[in-house]
């Protein structure tokens, strides 16, 4: 049986741009919960215009939740390391990129 296991890097592809739709839906939710809670709103009817607010936010945000994970995980790759990487002198100079900041790409 082989005891050495294989070494795989998560590598994460998400950009801003992947989410700009969810963004716009979900500003979209929020608008006209706001437009139809100020139609509602009167003087007899302030629970109804609260109870429609919350309604709508309860019912939309689960999914816009699961629409921004399954992009997210969506953009998830496993990618295996070399077997040359696996080596110490590899993980040494690695060690040294890991003290750098993170740099935005384009």
């Amino acid at each position: 049986m082989n005891k050495e296991f294989k070494k795989y890097r998560m590598i994460c592809t998400l950009t801003f741009g992947d989410i700009y739709g969810q963004i716009f839906v979900w500003l979209f939710v929020i608008f006209l919960t706001l437009a139809t809670a100020l139609a509602l709103w009167s003087s007899t009817r302030e629970i109804y215009a609260l109870a429609t607010v919350g309604l709508i936010l309860v019912l939309s945000l689960p999914f816009l939740l699961f629409a921004f994970v399954t992009t997210l995980l969506n953009h998830i790759e496993f990618a295996p390391i070399e077997a040359e990487a696996n080596t110490p002198e590899y993980s040494r100079s690695q060690n040294n990129h890991a003290n750098k900041p993170a740099e935005a790409t384009s």
